[in-house]
Parts: structure tokens; sequence; C-alpha cells
């Protein structure tokens, strides 16, 4: 381990964290100063920044105007399926938001009211976002085009004065209109908003206000050219900034909490120290809005460090090609871009040479950055030698809002190990533990666990229920956040994640990650991506089996996928161990993903063991697992 910058910071952090966020916070524009930089009086419920006052939105926008710096690109809007790239600088972009805002509190949204945002990656959802900030409003966005059952369990939770939609999404293929599956979740739940707010996209009109509802249905247009801008509203650094439900298989959604102060002071200083993305800088994140990922680092981290952002309306692959994400860098001069382990997949199995950067510019780019998902070592090993720059994992979950783990760029680059996302990040006392919460030697697996307190900008609570919070999260050690997933660190202090903890398999009294054992299967040339279930076992309890994706133009019939398996199979004998008892490996056309592009491994194995499986409402293409049905379960 480094004894150098990273060394002293993550020290500082765990020992003295009031000193180390204190410092942190002078990045933030503070209407009223913190009192208090952490209030532990009433443990676990954690609260930082008491007593400060600001407003998330005059941080991310109209400083950088009052500083002089409102002719800078802020927003930098790119939707090949529109064939449309749009600037919006500082100045524009707060133009639009003060106006929305405006238009909100005209149809009477104030502070601590609900605005549930419904839409696609266009500026307007990111200008909804900020308007909701700007009011002290609470903005709860959810994934454009989410069935109406999910959409309306989170409408019944949020309880939102307004929603914000657009009358479609766009998809390389096809439209996915928008509006009457917000209809119907607003005909399912039992709250209905004062007011819906369409925005309406020439690929597909929707009908507005022409039904007898118990809200108002406006055009976003009309209600725009009518509005007045507004100011900053000053809120208390608790209050929450958004909620976002995270997609469960089952029950009611969690709503994670993010307040205003500890998010803007965390955010602004990973930006800086993880990302080393400064003001001016153009920065790339592939995700979406309605994802975690989407909030902390298309809109908020790079706005509040005033550096521009692309808002990406595309895919990896199909918007034109595999080549889109080296167009958008080089048209744009991207510093540094963030992306899911799965688009980059994506793109080595449609061009495994890399053949398609041929013609584009990429000599802006020094960094690429990974998470999402575990990211496996030949995807890591492709994008580093197909890219030549460092490619960075790093892994959080939504509950946190930014990374756990990370190769610190802008504090201290580090040697970058394979399969790992590098050191804890400061503030979070990350352990690997065993059942009685005892934390495992180095190099030995076990759940991982954060130390209370959570930093700054992580779930204080979930929206409006305590009780979930302390048993979802806090009730298995005592004193500890559970992660939920496990893994080891090794002798230099790098962290190893190997997957939900539900995810280790059992083998005859043998613990195994699947994560191991995928790893070992993705370093075969042919494989593009693949997956590991433990399905039960009369004999051995549960044993492996694999599920492998092979790279484009590789023939899976015959006797060449009959090699590639014997071939796999004895890849986790040589290098995970014969204890691991993989004897069975299937070649697929496609694994069932979210539509943030995690693996549903639990609705595999489900389907492997003959259960029903509960299968998200967020999951990308159902027909995969219709797919999957005859593989999984012989006979079927």
């Amino acid at each position: 381990m480094s004894d150098g910058a990273y060394a002293a910071a993550y020290e500082q952090s765990i020992s003295d964290p009031t000193t180390f966020w204190g410092n942190a916070s002078r990045a933030i524009e503070w209407i009223t100063e913190p009192t208090t930089v952490l209030d532990d009086t009433n443990p676990p419920f954690y609260r930082w920044f008491r007593g400060g006052t600001l407003n998330t939105c005059f941080n991310a926008l109209d400083r950088h105007v009052r500083d002089g710096r409102g002719d800078q690109a802020a927003l930098i809007y790119d939707s090949p399926v529109t064939a449309t790239v749009e600037t919006l600088t500082y100045a524009d972009l707060l133009t639009r938001v003060a106006t929305f805002a405006g238009a909100l509190e005209s149809l009477g949204v104030a502070k601590g009211d609900r605005v549930v945002i419904y839409m696609p990656m266009v500026p307007e959802a990111v200008v909804a976002m900020l308007a909701c900030a700007r009011l002290g409003a609470v903005h709860s966005v959810v994934f454009g085009g989410f069935a109406p059952a999910e959409l309306a369990a989170r409408i019944e939770d949020a309880k939102p004065t307004v929603i914000v939609a657009a009358s479609c999404g766009i998809e390389p293929s096809r439209v996915v209109h928008y509006k009457p599956m917000l209809d119907a979740a607003l005909d399912r739940s039992s709250h209905k908003p004062e007011s819906v707010i369409v925005l309406q996209r020439e690929q597909g009109f929707a009908s507005v206000g022409e039904r007898d509802t118990d809200w108002e249905e406006i055009d976003w247009d009309e209600l725009v050219t009518d509005a007045e801008p507004v100011g900053c509203v000053e809120v208390e650094a608790t209050d929450p900034l958004y909620v976002l439900y995270t997609s469960g298989t089952t029950g009611r959604p969690k709503g994670i909490v993010r307040d205003n102060g500890g998010h803007a002071v965390a955010l602004r200083w990973s930006m800086a120290n993880v990302y080393d993305i400064g003001p001016g800088d153009v920065w790339f994140t592939a995700s979406d809005v309605g994802w975690v990922v989407g909030h902390s680092y298309i809109v908020y981290a790079p706005l509040l460090a005033g550096a521009t952002t692309v808002l990406y309306e595309g895919k990896p692959v199909g918007t034109p090609d595999a080549s889109a994400f080296w167009r958008v860098i080089g048209q744009h001069g991207v510093k540094a871009m963030f992306t899911a382990p799965t688009a980059y997949r994506a793109i080595k199995r449609e061009d495994p040479t890399g053949s398609l950067m041929a013609g584009h510019d990429l000599s802006s780019l020094t960094t690429v950055f990974l998470a999402g998902e575990r990211l496996d070592p030949d995807t890591y090993e492709w994008a580093s030698q197909v890219l030549g720059v460092p490619v960075v994992d790093n892994w959080w979950q939504t509950e946190t809002g930014w990374p756990i783990a990370a190769n610190l760029r802008g504090l201290e680059p580090m040697p970058i190990k394979a399969g790992s996302p590098s050191v804890r990040v400061p503030g979070y006392d990350v352990q690997v533990l065993d059942d009685v919460g005892q934390p495992m030697p180095p190099g030995h697996e076990g759940a991982i666990a954060i130390r209370l307190p959570l930093p700054p900008g992580t779930l204080p609570t979930l929206w409006e229920d305590d009780e979930r919070y302390i048993a979802g999260y806090l009730s298995v050690y005592e004193g500890y956040y559970l992660t939920g997933d496990g893994g080891m660190i090794d002798e230099d202090g790098y962290l190893y994640v190997m997957g939900r903890t539900d995810d280790v398999l059992n083998v005859a009294g043998h613990r195994l990650s699947t994560g191991s054992i995928e790893a070992a299967l993705a370093g075969h040339p042919a494989v593009a991506e693949c997956a590991v279930i433990g399905v039960a076992d009369d004999f051995k309890g549960q044993v492996p089996r694999g599920l492998v994706v092979l790279k484009g133009g590789i023939d899976a019939e015959g006797a060449e996928g009959v090699r590639i398996c014997k071939e796999l199979v004895q890849r986790v004998r040589d290098e995970v161990g014969a204890v691991a008892s993989l004897k069975q490996v299937d070649i697929v056309a496609g694994l069932p993903k979210t539509r943030s592009g995690k693996i549903l491994r639990k609705t595999m194995r489900e389907l492997a063991d003959g259960k029903v499986p509960t299968v998200p409402g967020t999951i990308e293409d159902a027909s995969v697992l219709d797919a999957l049905g005859p593989v999984l379960r012989p006979g079927t």
C-alpha cells in the first residue's frame, strides 16, 4: 500500500472524519455554514453538516455563471437515435432550469414536495431534476419505459404533487410510448398528482388533456411559455434532494434518500479525487438518468465540478454500430468516460479487434471508468489493449451514491490489478467479516460490510421507513452497514468483490464465489460474457452451471462448440480447482439483464431449480429467459 496522499487521506477520513469532511465541504458554497460536521447523537441515524444551509442547483449552475463561466458548455446532448447534437452553456442551462422551476412553482410545487420524473435521455430530464433542486422539492426519477406496475408502485410511495413525463422514448428499432404506460400507472395508483406535464417529442406525440381525470394534463412547451424564472430556495443540508427507488424483484421498492449537503460535498470531492475531472473537462457517462450512475455522474457531480457533461441518447452498439462511443469521444473531446462493463463486452463482441476505432481521434481520452457490475479480467484486458489508456474499475451501490472502492486517479493513481476495483475510498471503513462479525485476515473471503457512520452522500435512511432501513442494512452485524456482497481484501489493501452473498455456492461444504468461476470462464479467448449460477444438487447441495455467450464470428454449433465447452470446464478445474465441480457449460445466445446491465443470476437460478422465477420489471429483454428455459430446464 502507498504511504503517500491516499494513505494520509484515508487515515484521516477514518480517524478524524470531522476534520476531513469539514475541509472537503469548503468546495461547496453554503448559505449558512454547518454548525456540526458529523451529528452522531442518534445512531444509527448519522447526519452530516447539521445546521448548514445551501442550494444544490446554485452550486451546480448559478455559481459558475456568476464566476464568469456562463459561456462554457455545461451539457452536450448527443442523440444518434434522433440525429441531434445540441450544446447548452451554463448560462443556457441556468435559464432553462430557472424557467422550469417557475413553471413548477406555478403548479403549486414547493419545498419538500415530491416530483416524479419519467423521461428518456433528453435535456429536459436534467432541467426537471435541477428545477426541483432549485425549489427545494424532492425529485424521484423513474427509468423511462418502466412498466405501469413498477411506475405505479413508485408513485404510490413518493406521493408526488406533479409528474413530469415525455410522450415517448426512442430505441434503435422502435418508439416506446410513455404516456399510455403513465396513464395505466395512474389508474392503478391510489395517489393522484395534481398535474402531469408532458414533453411532446415529434417521434411520438401523446394526447394531453383529453381525458376526464383527477389530474390536470399540461403540455411542457405551453407551460414554460407562460412561466417566470425563479431563484434558489434555501434548504437544510439534511433536507432530501431526491428519492431513488431500487428495482427489487419482490415487494415494495426501497426509496433511497439522498440529502442535499452530504451529497454535494461527496460528489464534488469524488469528481476531483476519484475521477480527476475539474472545471472545463469533458466527461461522458454512458448510463441513464433513471439509475444512480446517471443521477450522480451524468447530472450532479460534473456540474458541481464545473465540467462539461455528455448526455447520450443511444447504445454502445446499434446506433449505428460498435463505434458509437468512439465517435462521441472524438467529436466532443472527452477526457474520461464512465459506463458499465456490459457496454464494453457488447462492443468487444461486435468488434473484437477494435477496428472500428479507426477514423476517430481518441487523443483526448485519458481514462475509462467501469462500474455497475463486476469487471471481469478479460474485458479489462481487452479494453486496456485496444484503448491504450488506464481502464479503472470502481465499485459502489445505489445506496451509497458514489464509489466505495476505486483507484483514485485524481488523489494518487495506483497500480491496477485486474479483478479489483482497487482500494477503499476515503470515508468508507470497509471490512470483510466472517459469519459472527469478526474481520477476516487478508486473502480470505467473507461478507463485505462498512463500519458506521457511512460517509456523506450515502443514504441516511429509506424514504419514510426507518425500520426497514435498519432491518435491511444494519441488522446483521452491529455497527455495520451490510453491502450484500462478498469478497476479500489482499495484502496490499486491494478489495475484491466476488458477487452478491446469495451468489456464493456451497458445494459439498465448500464455499465458492461465482465470481471466481466466472473469472476463469471469461479468460477464454472465445468468451464474450458469462454467468455462473448455483443449482440444487441432491448429493453436493449445490453445483455450479456455466452459461457463456461467444464472441461474434465463432460457430457455437457442432464440434467447435463442444471443444470450447470442454476447454472451459478444464479452465475452471485448473484455475479454481476440482472442488468447484463445474461439469456443465452451455453456450447461449444471450444472458438476461436489467436495463442497467446487471445479469439476473437469481432469476436463472430459480429457473434451473424448477421454481417460478422472479422477473424484475427492469428486465431488458424477457425473450432471453424464454430462450434459456429449454437450456436450464431440459425437457421444457
